[in-house]
């Protein structure tokens, strides 16, 4: 990001008071964050209506939570995609489940299988332009929490496109 750029962080009420508290506000103070707005919205609607055209978003290590929250996915996915600038970017990175466990682990492991993640993303419209393996762990069994592996967890991190 450029010295006139800004940078939206995203979290919805809930997710605040759960987890963030006033770490957010905290962190905010130091001068690095200067172009940081944060935004709470819930994740059906996590664009505010008056920001379109964002060259970038990025979803790290929490699509799996938002599948057993009461969100509408398909909207959401539609939301960041309308709010990109034709050309934009969606990078989307998280914990791998094992082929046919869809989203059926997401709340117990944290993880979810990356072709449901996938056809998810796509249905919004999205095209895949890369992937990157940097985070792949093909020794990860996938049957245990990602939190403090005994070995690195197996992770995605895809790149999609809004189309021009």
């Amino acid at each position: 990001m450029g010295p006139s750029g800004t940078i939206y962080a995203q979290d919805s009420a809930a997710v605040i008071e759960q987890f963030v508290k006033d770490k957010f506000d905290i962190r905010a103070q130091k001068p690095v964050m200067k172009n940081v707005v944060h935004v709470v919205r819930d994740f059906d609607d996590p664009i505010p209506p008056d920001v379109a055209g964002l060259d970038l978003i990025t979803f790290f290590f929490a699509y799996h939570d938002i599948t057993y929250m009461p969100v509408d996915r398909a909207v959401m996915n539609r939301k960041m995609f309308d709010a990109l600038k034709s050309g934009g970017y969606l990078i989307i990175s998280d914990h791998s489940a094992k082929p046919g466990e869809g989203i059926t682990v997401a709340k117990t492991l944290h993880r979810i299988e990356e072709a449901v993640l996938r056809q998810e993303i796509e249905a919004a419209g999205f095209k895949l332009v890369a992937e990157a393996d940097f985070l792949r762990n093909p020794e990860d069994p996938r049957d245990t929490r990602v939190f403090q592996p005994k070995i690195p967890v197996d992770e995605f991190v895809l790149k999609y496109q809004k189309p021009e």
